[in-house]
């Protein structure tokens, strides 16, 4: 069963909040998802554009409050 994994990055900045969606995503198995919540307005386009790197799917983003909330799925 996927598990669904969040990594609070709130505080950090780049490169450190896909640092640790990097980290996760080792560890993660293929279908698991992991949000990242970030207060660094740069992971809203860093972290999708590593995803497309490497293959993995954006589920979603989205901006709250001034948290970014980006959803990941690893795909392979």
């Amino acid at each position: 069963m996927a598990e669904k994994q969040v990594i609070d990055a709130r505080g950090t900045y780049c490169p450190g909040p896909l640092m640790e969606l990097i980290a996760a995503v080792k560890l993660a198995t293929v279908g698991d998802e992991i949000e990242v919540l970030s207060t660094d307005e740069g992971s809203a386009s860093d972290i999708p554009e590593w995803i497309r790197k490497v293959g993995h799917q954006l589920v979603s983003t989205a901006s709250e409050s001034g948290v970014w909330h980006v959803v990941v799925r690893k795909a392979k």
